[in-house]
């Protein structure tokens, strides 16, 4: 982990990661000192219930999500990054003042037109926000820069809570509140003078003011491509099933835990570590690029989780006054819920950063800002739904441990419905397992592997599971051509076919497979796709690198792209393996959690790329890795 902390060392990443911390921080602060404020103060305010303003709060906030996120997605696009990220935090400044002046005139419209700016600030932020860090981190860094925005933006949300109500409670006059948030506003500005040039991808963009076609026309650049518009859906759903949660937690701290507010702030406090500690671990366990495989991995916990919490919640804490904060910690049934809270929150987090990581590395440039302004609408919409879904369930008379456990069988149907459409995840899930879990891979010179446009790869052939490992190592999808019948295996046929492997057979065996495939190859190639090839034409039977067959020249000669050799080592001897004749009589194969190894070379020109060379430079890897 130590390589994604070292980003907050960086000119290119620390200011940034400063801005955002205290914008999210001053959002919550002020937020919760307002809803404080209004619930233990309502009749100087207003003649209206504490728990209308509480939620009335949430709204006026949210509001503005719908209505300008896609003109900020648009001026995220058209202008530089950190001049936006300064002229917002001037704008927060500015609010403060608003804010001070409605403690001020003791006016609760002007404190809600206060509360709406500030979510104006927030909304105008957020395509900033996610936009900028493909510009200023590499490809191998993205995943460790949203593991720390998103473990900076809970605990952020955590600290602003407890500060904003501890402000309201301890102040004489509520116009501290606002100096308050100023102060926090202005450290927000001096911090983002700091963040480097990030250069307009459209500059000749015109904005167009009208929310509507714009939000249309947003959501419509996210389709374009169908795995960052599913990743948003994914991404959407996890903002409606953490804020399902973390909206129940006053009342079943109170109603089904029996305890005080501190338990609140323990509940809360458990999940923001939980997702602080998931997301920090997304870099270590994903190797540094974007490992969607992740995502399903989130998604099983966050199910398992969340409907052990309802089996966990206890029923017989509820007594006649609140339990003391340590009294509820000597209860042993509270650990099992804690303990399900900080899962959830891990598991969140192996959920959320692939997906966020995935649509920036895949969005196009000069779209990507409105892409991410369409994915804080989706965001805001999952969210309402939620909350107004969740409040009607529980009008109904369901109790709050049940909520969590219907939400979490949603959360399973969820996934199987998005597995199904982009098999993509389900694939290097898989992939992720059998390296992680079985395996333990070293790769080399796994960047040679090219980010964009056609390439062939070509690999020696020692096992049933070749294409699995590569897939893991690469960091965008690979169609890979394998024998027929290792197409049809058992069990890994879901995953060829889903993968969209191309299955070939001989000529003398079936020339019709063969043809097809060539045809295949040439159209995924023109597509810009990466296609890998086994050039032995099978699985080696003794260990030894094979003579390459003649069919890589015929796929050059149709489209001469470059080829990228690649040598595997270890998976020889192993249970995936193919082992017979002389070799049978070998008493030794390599079990389990035995280390294997990936070397990829660098990429041959397409004129030079005959059989022969692409041998020899396989051989030559393979040497290396020994």
């Amino acid at each position: 982990m130590s390589g994604q902390f070292g980003l907050l060392k960086q000119k290119r990443f620390a200011p940034f990661f400063a801005t955002q911390f205290l914008g999210a921080f001053n959002d919550n602060l002020f937020k919760n000192a307002l809803v404080v404020l209004l619930t233990f103060q309502a009749a100087r305010w207003t003649t209206l219930k504490p728990e209308l303003l509480a939620n009335l709060a949430a709204g006026i906030f949210i509001l503005p999500f719908f209505i300008f996120s896609a003109t900020a997605g648009q001026l995220a696009d058209k202008y530089d990054k950190a001049t936006l990220a300064r002229l917002v935090k001037v704008l927060e400044m500015a609010i403060m003042g608003i804010a001070a002046a409605g403690f001020f005139l003791t006016s609760l419209p002007v404190l809600m037109v206060a509360l709406f700016l500030l979510g104006c600030h927030s909304t105008l932020f957020g395509p900033v926000k996610y936009a900028i860090l493909p510009q200023h981190l590499h490809a191998d860094e993205l995943v460790g820069g949203n593991a720390l925005i998103e473990a900076g933006t809970f605990v952020a949300i955590l600290i602003g809570t407890l500060a904003g109500g501890l402000l309201a409670g301890s102040v004489e006059h509520p116009a501290w509140i606002a100096l308050g948030g100023f102060v926090v506003a202005l450290a927000g500005y001096l911090t983002s003078r700091g963040i480097p040039a990030a250069p307009a991808p459209a500059p000749e963009l015109k904005v167009n003011l009208n929310p509507l076609t714009e939000t249309w026309c947003n959501i419509a650049f996210a389709r374009e491509n169908r795995t960052v518009f599913l990743s948003i859906l994914g991404i959407s759903w996890f903002w409606l099933y953490g804020a399902l949660f973390l909206a129940q937690f006053p009342a079943y701290a109170k109603f089904v835990l029996g305890g005080g507010e501190s338990s609140v702030t323990l509940l809360l406090a458990t999940f923001t570590v939980g997702i602080g500690v998931g997301s920090m671990l997304c870099e270590r366990m994903s190797g540094k690029h974007v490992e969607i495989g992740l995502v399903p991995f989130g998604s099983i916990g966050l199910t398992l989780f969340g409907a052990d919490l309802y089996f966990a919640s206890p029923d017989n804490l509820l007594g006649t006054t609140p339990h003391e904060l340590l009294g509820l910690l000597s209860i042993p049934a509270v650990w099992r819920v804690l303990f399900d809270l900080m899962m959830l929150g891990v598991f969140g987090g192996f959920f959320i950063v692939p997906l966020y990581a995935l649509v920036q590395l895949r969005s196009s440039e000069a779209h990507r800002a409105r892409i991410i302004a369409a994915n804080n609408i989706v965001n805001a919409l999952f969210m309402v739904v939620g909350a107004l879904g969740a409040g009607a369930a529980l009008g109904a008379g369901l109790s709050i441990p049940a909520l969590f456990g219907i939400a979490a069988l949603l959360n399973a149907a969820v996934a199987v419905y998005i597995y199904g459409l982009v098999p993509e995840f389900l694939i290097r899930f898989m992939a992720w397992l059998l390296i992680k879990a079985a395996y333990r891979l070293r790769t080399e010179g796994a960047a040679r592997i090219p980010e964009e446009g056609p390439a062939v790869l070509v690999c020696n052939h020692v096992s049933f599971v070749d294409s699995l490992v590569i897939a893991s190592a690469s960091p965008r999808p690979v169609r890979f051509v394998m024998d027929h019948r290792i197409f049809r295996t058992p069990i890994l046929s879901y995953v060829f076919k889903h993968g969209r492997a191309i299955p070939i057979a001989p000529a003398k065996e079936n020339p019709e497979i063969m043809e097809k495939a060539f045809a295949e190859v040439s159209a995924a190639l023109k597509a810009g796709e990466l296609v890998a090839i086994f050039p032995e034409g099978g699985i080696t039977r003794d260990g030894e690198l094979q003579t390459f067959r003649p069919g890589i020249s015929r796929i050059l000669a149709a489209d001469p792209v470059p080829v990228v050799p690649m040598a595997l080592s270890g998976l020889w001897g192993s249970f995936f393996s193919r082992i017979d004749g002389a070799a049978m009589q070998t008493p030794f194969r390599r079990g389990l959690f035995s280390p294997i190894g990936l070397r990829v070379g660098e990429a041959v020109p397409a004129s030079e790329a005959t059989p022969e060379r692409l041998q020899a430079e396989v051989l030559a890897l393979r040497g290396e890795l020994r």
